[in-house]
């Protein structure tokens, strides 16, 4: 059973940028990725969607162009490349996974729910001048 790790999150200003990291142990990313964020009394989204097998990405509208899901294989991790933070974007950050296929790019469209086998711990993204 994969377990995931996410690390990266801090306080940042309006504009700046920071790089999360969601490292996987215990076993293998096989099917899909998403990072999820939730944000004091809202609900829980996902931002960004990535399927494994041909490495296909899906961001939600919200956060086209500012952030960006990759991986590296060798390493086992998945990032979230955010840019230019705004004021909407301070949440606590999982990375997510399932031992079964998921369509990335209706997570990334839709409000769910979800019910995903495997979430890390969160990482706090903090934005604040």
């Amino acid at each position: 059973h994969v377990h995931l790790k996410e690390s990266g999150g801090d306080l940042v200003q309006p504009g700046g940028s920071l790089r999360l990291s969601c490292a996987a142990s215990g076993g293998t990313l096989d099917y899909a990725i998403a990072w999820f964020r939730q944000a004091p009394g809202k609900q829980r989204e996902a931002v960004a969607c990535m399927h494994l097998s041909d490495g296909s990405t899906y961001h939600r509208d919200s956060v086209k162009g500012r952030f960006t899901i990759s991986r590296d294989n060798s390493k086992n991790t998945v990032y979230l490349q955010m840019n230019n933070l705004k004021p909407e974007d301070p949440a606590v950050y999982y990375c997510v996974t399932d031992e079964a296929p998921f369509p990335c790019q209706v997570v990334v469209s839709t409000a769910g729910p979800f019910h995903f086998t495997t979430w890390g711990q969160g990482t706090q993204v903090t934005v604040s001048a």
